[in-house]
């Protein structure tokens, strides 16, 4: 295993890093319970070091029903009994800085779990439901929500209680929106990022970062309208500002959540006062095709220059349906709108394709993201319906399959009980009979194997000058292959196309997807990393 390596001293290591993320529920189970905890990740820490990661994303571990994953937090300050307690997290957070790697938690600032002591006290009638939207019907006799707003995982944003009022959420009914134009709930949430940073976090991801704040009038969403009742509201700006004052205080990062189309109105997250990072899912959602993704690359370096923030490069999350799935369709963009049960999958060609992202996106300027289980390949699990817990398929009507798919517990051992992730009971989502296939051990003694290849390009990313937060220039390629040049004679090239292509002039190799031709040139779905 590797030794342990200390973390960078620079206060810009963010620039640079690889940020694995960690669900935990489905990462591994240390008490056997069949739920992922922090026991199991303190237990696979020498596994996250050996790849070469610089940095943990933790999704929510806190306090919750788990309605939505964690992300309906009922208290920031305690660790959900399921995954462990704060002093394991202490306990954890300091072990992976030990071996070099730095924790950064989520926080989910639009709303809070409906069993938060906040919620509660508000639905007894104190003085709490200023913190929340709370608002009559309409109709003859408030029959009907106080506005159209639509949730985003289905139906009104609108639930009514029994006294015939309602109250307002973007997502779940059990998920209640906080009204952020009160100055509790500012001081609530800086105190929070304060607590965490003082027990030696790293950085913040901000959930839904673009959502928080409401036109006070709460009006209906009308098309065209210049400004989004809810949606990138100017107002979010000074709340993220003085989030960067306590950030700062403590050397601590942000990265945001923003889903926002406007080139412009995004990079304002990203000024030198707000928000450090903002993942992009313009890279994320792009279809496997060498056109669009170069003109992704060009509108993300772009976009950012202005305001000296680095890139973010994400194939895939807790959310998303798995690269190498999506890769394999026939539509390989990703749209929450077009998934659907069934759709044919050719994992073979979604795994070449997948080797090769992964090579394309560590060679990009700037900060990469790897969800759990990218560095073993895993696909889209296919989960039987009276097993889905995602709320995204219930809010549906059961159309959209939700997101349970790429959550699933992780295979560790291809002998062992339930692959390894847990050794008393099945886990809290049901495996693929074939994900003993998949486990790290077995592609631990596997050189081709893309747990393999994951180790090799991160150890090259990291002792070998060029990757980074460093230059892209684009060198002469045909229409259907990717090629640029980083710094120090660094050259990616990916080839799109069905004809093998012709490598540029280089030194060495360092790095290849896959096996070249007979005749020293890329197949299709490669990619290779060279030295000029």
């Amino acid at each position: 295993m590797a030794q342990p390596t200390p973390a960078r001293p620079d206060r810009d290591w963010w620039r640079s890093a690889v940020i694995y993320q960690v669900y935990v529920r489905s990462f591994a189970d240390g008490d056997g319970d069949g739920t992922g905890d922090l026991a199991g990740v303190r237990a696979r820490l020498p596994y996250l070091a050996d790849l070469g990661i610089d940095a943990l994303w933790f999704t929510p571990w806190y306090l919750s029903p788990l309605k939505d994953g964690g992300y309906d937090v009922a208290d920031y300050r305690t660790i959900d009994p399921a995954f462990g307690t704060l002093a394991e997290a202490e306990k954890l957070i300091a072990e992976a800085r030990d071996l070099g790697i730095r924790t950064i938690v989520d926080i989910v600032p639009n709303h809070v779990s409906d069993q938060h002591p906040w919620f509660r006290a508000a639905l007894a009638g104190g003085p709490e439901r200023e913190l929340f939207h709370f608002r009559p019907g309409r109709g003859d006799h408030g029959e009907l929500p106080p506005n159209d707003w639509r949730s985003e995982f289905g139906g009104p944003a609108w639930s009514r209680l029994p006294d015939g009022g309602w109250y307002l959420h973007l997502f779940a009914p059990e998920q209640p929106d906080l009204n952020w134009s009160h100055p509790a709930v500012r001081q609530e949430h800086e105190d929070i990022l304060r607590f965490w940073f003082e027990r030696g976090v790293a950085g913040v991801r901000v959930d839904s970062a673009a959502l928080l704040v409401k036109d006070p009038r709460l009006p209906d969403f009308v098309e065209g309208r210049d400004r989004h009742p809810y949606v990138d509201r100017d107002e979010l700006h000074d709340i993220y500002r003085s989030w960067r004052t306590v950030a700062d205080a403590y050397g601590g990062i942000f990265v945001g959540e923003v889903w926002l189309p406007d080139t412009e109105r995004f990079t304002r997250y990203l000024r030198p006062d707000e928000l450090h990072t903002a993942f992009n899912f313009s890279f994320l959602t792009c279809p496997w095709d060498a056109r669009r993704l170069r003109a992704s690359i060009d509108e993300t370096l772009t976009r950012h220059a202005p305001v000296g923030a680095p890139a973010t490069w994400v194939l895939c999350n807790h959310d998303v349906t798995r690269t190498v799935t999506r890769y394999g369709r026939e539509h390989t963009a990703f749209d929450f709108a077009t998934k659907a049960f069934g759709t044919p999958t050719d994992l073979a060609l979604g795994t070449r394709r997948a080797r090769a992202a992964a090579l394309l996106s560590l060679a990009l300027p700037g900060s990469v993201y790897v969800y759990q289980g990218e560095e073993l390949g895993l696909p889209e699990a296919d989960i039987p319906r009276d097993r889905v817990q995602d709320p995204m398929y219930f809010r549906s009507g059961g159309t959209d399959p939700g997101r349970d798919g790429c959550r699933v517990p992780l295979p560790w051992a291809a002998e062992a009980p339930y692959a390894g992730f847990g050794s008393r009971v099945e886990p809290w989502l049901p495996q693929p009979a074939d994900w003993p296939g998949y486990a790290a051990d077995r592609q631990a003694r596997d050189p081709g194997s893309m747990l393999s290849l994951y180790r090799a390009a991160l150890r090259i990313r990291r002792a070998t000058s060029g990757f980074g937060d460093t230059p892209l220039t684009w060198l002469p390629a045909p229409d259907d292959v990717l090629a640029f040049a980083g710094a120090d004679g660094l050259i990616c090239v990916v080839n799109f196309g069905d004809a093998p292509a012709r490598l540029p002039a280089h030194s060495r190799s360092l790095l290849v997807s896959g096996p070249l031709d007979d005749r020293g040139r890329l197949p299709r779905d490669t990619a290779a990393w060279l030295r000029a």
